[in-house]
């Protein structure tokens, strides 16, 4: 199975167990992988046969801008949800990276998650 990737997408939500986490917007970092097969899109040159990451990358804006989870672990599960619900898409992979919740942690902390079948 193919793969579309989206890398270091950066969204704003309201994310965050302390109080005063829930009264700011607060910078998330994702990386998605998808599975589709490229094949029909490849063959056709055609965008409607292909996942479209502009469209997929403009939901995922849309979603943590609605979104006001505690967890980060309930924002990456119910994304991805919303992903495979509406585009079809049969396996995900998100990292999703919290920038300066620890900061002795450069790189960000956060959960990587796995959904569907290949």
């Amino acid at each position: 199975m193919d793969r579309v990737f989206i890398e270091g997408l950066e969204v704003d939500t309201v994310i965050g167990a302390y109080d005063w986490e829930r009264n700011i917007r607060q910078c998330l970092v994702l990386d998605l992988q998808m599975a589709w097969d490229n094949r029909p899109a490849a063959a056709r040159d055609d965008l409607a046969q292909a996942l479209d990451y502009a469209s997929v990358s403009s939901r995922i804006q849309a979603f943590a801008a609605e979104s006001h989870f505690i967890l980060v672990e309930t924002f990456a599960e119910r994304l991805v949800q919303t992903l495979m619900e509406e585009f079809h898409i049969p396996w995900i992979r998100l990292k999703l990276t919290k920038p300066g919740a620890v900061p002795a942690a450069r790189g960000g902390v956060g959960v990587e998650i796995e959904r569907g079948c290949l």
